[in-house]
């Protein structure tokens, strides 16, 4: 039976594998008593006892307990930004082409970003088929549902008598310079950072991740990119889906509750949409990091996940 330890179980991410992992028989979760939940001698120890630990932690506070627990043996699941493009942690997308074998293999193990985890899924296939050039200039717009933002954005969305204008979608990252972007570029070989206009709206699980593209920044066709999609996704935690659409809209909770990701080509032969479906807090974070764990124990990758 394999033991569990997550850092920071009391963040959104953590609580979330905490009740995903409590139903498991054949796992067993290591705690610390409340009064020792910050003291990094006791953290460490029970990440060196754990064979597996999820570090659901700031991304300063990750680093630091990382340097600290050093080269010990337990495969360390990081779901912060501090790790995903650092070249010595496993990038943790399995459905990638050798990504897989990479996660089995690892002891570190960096959990992608949610808006990441949707344009990765879009642009890896095309640009590894050579359909969408390496530099190619690209837009994202991804829709998000409030549990991203952690538990002072669920409070406010949540609270009685809020600010209005939580009520409508709101843009932000306004300054392009969002923390899932050096990912976006690194784990999917593009060279041009995408102008990125991520959108929190009034909903509180779910995702939708868009590409628009002319059909001349692609060396291909729309339905050459869904061939290369059905291909690439065979079933299992992400696939391809025709008709994705509900009577002519993409609702951006389809995914909500679930920890597999859609994947679908909406539009024309001049004008394309890219479109990935997934809830934010399933294959964005925390049903995500359980395949990665099931991964590295050698087990099915779905155990236990909702699919």
């Amino acid at each position: 039976m394999a033991t569990i330890f997550i850092d920071g179980s009391a963040g959104t991410t953590g609580l979330r594998i905490r009740e995903r992992l409590a139903a498991r028989r054949d796992i067993t979760l290591l705690t610390l008593p409340e009064e020792q939940r910050k003291d990094a001698a006791a953290r460490c120890e029970m990440i060196d006892r754990a064979d597996v630990a999820f570090l659901c932690l700031p991304d300063a506070a990750a680093k630091e307990i990382v340097e600290m627990v050093g080269d010990c043996k337990t495969v360390i699941i990081d779901t912060s930004t501090a790790h995903r493009v650092n070249p010595a942690w496993a990038y943790g997308f399995p459905e990638l082409k050798g990504r897989r074998e990479q996660i089995a293999a690892s002891c570190r193990i960096a959990n992608p970003g949610c808006h990441a985890s949707g344009f990765i899924a879009l642009t890896a296939p095309l640009v590894g088929a050579g359909l969408l050039p390496a530099d190619a200039a690209l837009t994202c717009f991804s829709l998000t549902g409030y549990t991203g933002g952690g538990k002072s954005m669920i409070a406010a969305y949540e609270s009685e008598g809020r600010d209005p204008l939580l009520d409508a979608p709101r843009m932000y990252a306004l300054s392009q310079s969002h923390k899932h972007l050096p990912e976006m570029t690194a784990i999917t070989g593009m060279t041009t950072l995408p102008v990125f206009c991520p959108i929190v709206s009034d909903f509180p699980c779910g995702m939708e991740v868009n590409i628009p593209l002319f059909a001349h920044q692609i060396k291909g066709t729309p339905a050459q990119i869904k061939e290369i999609y059905a291909d690439y996704y065979r079933g299992g935690v992400v696939r391809y889906a025709d008709a994705a659409d509900e009577s002519g809209f993409l609702s951006a909770s389809a995914m909500a509750g679930r920890d597999d990701m859609q994947i679908s080509v909406n539009g024309n032969d001049e004008r394309i949409v890219l479109t990935a479906r997934f809830d934010n807090l399933g294959k964005g974070a925390s049903g995500a990091a359980i395949q990665n764990m099931n991964i590295s124990l050698g087990i099915d990758e779905t155990a236990g996940l909702s699919l």
